[in-house]
């Protein structure tokens, strides 16, 4: 029961997170906060199964680039999310990629204060 609750939360968190950063950054548009808690489902698959994948094909020009390249891939698999995501849309590569910068640190920041 405590694993489910976990589970819950972390989702919520998520979803909050999601929908927090699509209000800050302009050009990203999200229906309502269930419909971030879905686009935050979806990028957690496609960053499990798709992620590693992709940095593995580009292994070569993420090298060349200091890892920079990373940054190109995860807009890359924001922007797929948002595709799948009814009610997410992403108006430019821009918008995604500052997108997923904000994402990371609101989720940091959620992630410090969240109480074990």
């Amino acid at each position: 029961m405590i694993k489910f609750l976990e589970i819950i939360m972390r989702l919520f968190i998520s979803g909050l997170a999601v929908f927090i950063s699509a209000n800050i950054i302009p050009g990203i548009f999200v229906d309502g906060f269930w419909v971030a808690v879905v686009f935050s489902i979806i990028l957690s698959i496609l960053n499990l199964f798709l992620k590693p994948i992709l940095l593995l094909l580009t292994l070569p020009i993420s090298a060349m680039t200091l890892g920079t390249f990373t940054l190109v891939v995860n807009t890359g698999i924001i922007m797929l999310a948002a595709y799948l995501v009814p009610g997410f849309l992403i108006i430019s590569f821009w918008a995604a990629l500052f997108f997923g910068i904000v994402l990371f640190f609101v989720n940091t920041f959620f992630n410090l204060i969240r109480i074990k």
